[in-house]
């Protein structure tokens, strides 16, 4: 067995992994990251990227015939081979190779295989041993989640890294899980021609986000062809041929494919906590700094830790990992509650800060205000009739905005002013005077506060 000394060993080469990464290695450390499958992780190769790129065309057919003049010139049917062509570039193939010159770029050294701690900052990977002088940053991301459903596994499911990468559009999908990858890929492959059967155990899709986004993504699915079943909770899954789905309460489904998307499985089973007396299989407490409360040379970003599932998020959390082990001060600022999120339906959800429930929940004081997402002259170019709401929470005890969401078609370029409202705590004073462009959405800024009161 080798052995070789770097000043941070990074676990995990997803978008958490190479930002911390990266910033380590600007920063003049010697650094390695070892990665058991692709550079870039299941955001680049089978979830953010591809899924956008599946969703984005029939967005941009759906946005034309909305608008007059554009409605007219769309005179043919969605070319879904050419979708999946440009899904394939998007992903490159599933070849990592492009990525790799970013870390090299900053003398980040990557180490193939699975990494697995066997003691204080060491990590083992196949033969070879690794030694952090420093830190070790585990980035290990998550996988789906498979439940525990009589004849699922059996039944060769498809989880988010299957459809995203498939070559071919079943023409029956069912679709387990009303969460955003369910809601997100039954949009998509309904506009691809398949008959898509949703089902989800509780009681509304995107249960986690205001009522209201989910009964327009729910009404939008609808009106695509979309059968939607909430409130049955699968009990069996058997494959003949056909795949058939049992549900309690509700009579079987049947469709030629399956598709799981019920949640997330965190990656922290197989990477040796227990020689470190942490629990495998569980996320890594971590303080604001990133460093784990067990050791101080352990830090876990991304889904590791369990805080925020998001991309953005870890790449965030790497961020501020890298600078506290360079030895910088740092604050967490963006965190739970106050992690902006896009859904890419159409109309698309976009969400900063509480919602109504959460917000009553942390004992907040908050006033609702609400206006249509076309209501101002920016928001009429996205098409007639577009529908959407911008809702704002504010805090009346502290003046500030406590949580916005917005619903509409392309309404996630507009969710970042609110992100800098929230985690900002931009007293409304102030933000009034923070004037939107005429004649743009961000004018639905402009409306919002003048019915608050402003």
């Amino acid at each position: 067995m080798s052995r070789r000394e770097f000043d941070v060993i990074v676990i995990g080469a997803g978008p958490a992994g190479e930002v911390v990464a990266g910033r380590l290695g600007e920063g003049g450390l010697k650094v390695a990251i070892v990665e058991r499958h692709l550079i870039g992780g299941e955001c680049s190769f089978y979830a953010c990227m591809p899924s956008k790129a599946l969703l984005r065309p029939p967005d941009v057919v759906d946005e034309a015939r909305r608008i007059p003049g554009a409605a007219e010139a769309v005179s043919g049917e969605l070319d879904v081979p050419a979708v999946l062509r440009r899904r394939d570039e998007v992903i490159h193939d599933l070849d990592d190779t492009s990525m790799l010159p970013w870390l090299s770029d900053r003398g980040v050294e990557v180490v193939r295989g699975s990494g697995r701690i066997t003691g204080e900052r060491t990590v083992a990977v196949g033969d070879d041993e690794l030694v952090a002088r420093r830190a070790v940053v585990v980035a290990t991301g998550s996988d789906p989640l498979i439940p525990p459903i009589d004849g699922l596994r059996e039944a060769e499911p498809w989880t988010n890294r299957e459809i995203t990468t498939t070559k071919t559009v079943p023409e029956r999908l069912l679709i387990l899980g009303g969460g955003v990858v369910g809601v997100e890929m039954a949009d998509a492959f309904s506009a691809f021609g398949s008959q898509v059967t949703l089902v989800e155990g509780g009681e509304r899709l995107i249960a986690h986000e205001e009522p209201f986004a989910s009964e327009h993504v729910h009404d939008a699915l609808e009106a695509r062809g979309v059968r939607i079943i909430t409130g049955a909770k699968a009990t069996a899954v058997s494959r003949n041929g056909a795949v058939t789905m049992e549900l309690d309460g509700h009579e079987p489904i049947t469709g030629d494919q399956v598709l799981v998307a019920v949640g997330r499985s965190l990656n922290t089973r197989e990477i040796g906590l227990d020689a470190i007396r942490l629990e495998p299989g569980k996320p890594v407490a971590v303080r604001d700094t990133m460093q784990s409360t067990a050791h101080d040379w352990l830090y876990a970003i991304g889904d590791a830790n369990g805080r925020v599932l998001l991309t953005h998020m870890g790449k965030y959390q790497g961020r501020i990992a890298a600078d506290h082990i360079l030895g910088k001060p740092v604050e967490l600022r963006s965190d739970g509650a106050l992690s902006p999120r896009v859904i890419f339906t159409d109309p698309q959800v976009a969400s900063v800060g509480h919602t109504e429930a959460t917000a009553r929940e942390a004992g907040l004081n908050v006033r609702i205000v609400e206006v249509g997402t076309g209501a101002n002259a920016g928001g009429s170019f996205y098409g007639r009739n577009a529908p959407g709401t911008a809702r704002i929470l504010v805090d009346e005890d502290r003046g500030v905005v406590a949580g916005a969401t917005f619903t509409g078609p392309d309404i996630g370029e507009s969710l970042h002013a609110a992100t800098i409202a929230v985690v900002g705590e931009v007293p409304l004073e102030l933000l009034w005077h923070a004037v939107p462009s005429f004649p743009t959405r961000s004018e639905l800024w402009l409306r919002l506060l003048e019915s608050y009161g402003l």
